[in-house]
């Protein structure tokens, strides 16, 4: 299993190919210089780096540093140098030169923020949307949003974006945020990383204390982990209940832009290429991660 993916990865099936940024919750400088951090953390070579577009396809930025802190990774202290660095290739090249480098139907597109570079490269290079296994987002919601009352940030942000990827004729799983506040960093679940006991898992667990003060202050009691459902899903499909439906993004609702409309009227049509998970087996996906973190051990 191929993946062009958006964070690390302790799963042995994986091959991780590229790790490609955008803007979305920070600029991209500082998204950039979070994932070659996340990844000097995680220990992970061999894999290739490089920055994507620094805006949205035609709205202005919008960042979350409310949200995520003014590093865009919460309160974490970052290091000076990285054993890797990105390449002068832009994102939108290089997911164009894997995808077409490699066999059909054999690399997985993990998008975890803004789905601009994605929309780039299917305009650009209009081949990749047949040779693509999967597309499997973390963005977008059935019934409510968390930018606005009806839309999830990472649609919300550039949404032009979003209407190319979800009307693409490639196969589409929205894991959305119907999907992903299933995934609580609860007490118990800190517990279980705590006991890992590594630096990778100590990393972790800081991210963890600064979303869950954050969800505090907005007077929820856990933080949801929503990326790491979307790897979830690509490493274990079980995982996950899913149901086939008709997903289009609100371009100019005064007060709904950036809403994934999903069309769950009358029995599913299991004709369609987009499909929306509903309900995850808790358990079985903080297991997977405890299992990630304990196979990636200590890093230094």
């Amino acid at each position: 299993m191929r993946w062009l993916f958006c964070s690390p990865t302790g799963n042995p099936d994986i091959d991780l190919l590229a790790v490609t940024t955008v803007v979305g919750n920070q600029t991209l400088e500082k998204a950039s210089k979070n994932a070659l951090y996340v990844a000097e953390v995680a220990g992970m070579t061999g894999v290739r780096f490089a920055a994507g577009c620094v805006r949205p396809l035609v709205r202005p930025v919008t960042t979350a540093g409310d949200i995520h802190g003014e590093s865009g990774l919460g309160g974490v202290q970052l290091p000076d140098h990285f054993s890797n660095a990105l390449e002068p290739t832009h994102a939108v090249q290089l997911i164009i030169e894997l995808i077409m480098s490699h066999e059909p139907h054999t690399i997985t597109l993990v998008p975890t923020g803004g789905l601009t570079n994605i929309a780039m490269a299917a305009r650009l290079e209009p081949r990749i949307v047949d040779r693509v296994k999967e597309v499997v987002l973390m963005g977008g919601g059935c019934h409510y949003g968390n930018r606005t009352p009806v839309a999830e940030f990472n649609i919300y942000i550039d949404p032009e974006a979003a209407h190319v990827v979800f009307n693409g004729a490639w196969k589409v799983t929205m894991v959305g945020l119907d999907l992903t506040y299933q995934a609580r960093a609860t007490d118990e679940v800190v517990a279980k990383i705590a006991a890992v006991n590594t630096n990778v898992s100590s990393f972790v667990l800081q991210l963890f204390e600064f979303y869950n003060e954050m969800y505090k202050k907005k007077g929820l009691t856990f933080a949801a982990v929503h990326d790491p459902c979307a790897v979830a899903y690509v490493i274990d499909p079980s995982l996950m209940e899913v149901r086939k439906a008709k997903i289009d993004v609100e371009l100019s609702g005064a007060l709904t832009t950036g809403m994934t409309v999903v069309d769950l009227r009358g029995p599913e049509k299991t004709d369609l290429h987009t499909q929306v998970a509903m309900k995850l087996d808790v358990d079985r996906f903080w297991n997977l991660v405890v299992d990630a973190l304990q196979r990636i051990g200590n890093t230094h």
